[in-house]
């Protein structure tokens, strides 16, 4: 009987799709899309999961893949996160281990407060392949959007969780995106009205039902989720809208 070969082990990309705008999708995610076999989505269901269906308007052909899913709790609990992590990080390798090239969306950018790099980094320390695809990241989407400048000269940019307490973050000089306000948006929106802070924001950036929002008081307390916020100083507003505004 002829000996059968090792099978190649896989490899693991945690792919970018950007904001939410399929057109930020960069060229190199789509081709490692349309490449992989399995595309892990971090979800219960793939008709819900935002990252799948961005990808789908860029790369028709992701509809055609084999899904694995692999929930991911919205919660704080270190003990329910370490297992549910651990638990994808294992469904994942498995695929891996048939010889499966295994593709792992994530929104904006993988580097950044990203749900994919807790299942990653674990395929990693389990020995396997892995290679990130970065991505268009939801506050430069957002800025442009908002046509302003991020930071400009000696300007400091900051990113903060805003999930998390943020107080002694607003006071750092230059400008502040607040990240992943989840539930704590009513009280992150009264916190900015009390200091005065200028502010300007995005919800649902790229994606329908957008908004935009000029200052803390327009912000809506049900904005959702997939809501950014960037307060500065001076926000540095482009030349065109800067005459508009004179």
């Amino acid at each position: 009987m002829e000996e059968k070969l090792p099978q190649e082990e896989g490899i693991l990309y945690g792919v970018s799709v950007g904001p939410g705008d399929p057109e930020l999708m960069t060229l190199k995610a789509a081709r490692v899309i349309r490449q992989a076999q399995v595309l892990a989505l971090p979800h219960e269901k793939k008709e819900n999961c935002v990252a799948y269906q961005i990808v789908c308007q860029a790369v028709p052909e992701a509809e055609g893949k084999e899904i694995l899913l692999i929930p991911m709790p919205m919660t704080k609990n270190p003990q329910i996160l370490e297992k549910s992590h651990s638990e994808g990080a294992r469904r994942i390798f498995a695929e891996m281990q048939k010889g499966k090239t295994v593709a792992l969306l994530t929104l904006g950018d993988v580097s950044v407060y990203s749900t994919c790099w807790y299942l990653y980094r674990r395929v990693k320390e389990m020995g396997g392949r892995g290679s990130l695809i970065s991505g268009v990241p939801s506050f430069c989407a957002a800025a442009a959007r908002l046509d302003i400048s991020l930071a400009s000269g000696s300007q400091e940019l900051h990113i903060l969780p805003a999930s998390y307490q943020i107080e002694e973050g607003l006071s750092l000089p230059g400008v502040k995106v607040l990240m992943k306000t989840g539930s704590r948006l009513g009280a992150v929106k009264k916190l900015l009205e009390e200091k005065g802070l200028p502010v300007q924001g995005v919800r649902r950036c790229g994606m329908e039902g957008e908004e935009l929002y000029r200052s803390a008081g327009e912000i809506r307390e049900d904005a959702g989720y997939y809501s950014l916020f960037i307060v500065g100083e001076k926000l540095i507003l482009s030349e065109e809208r800067e005459r508009k505004e004179e």
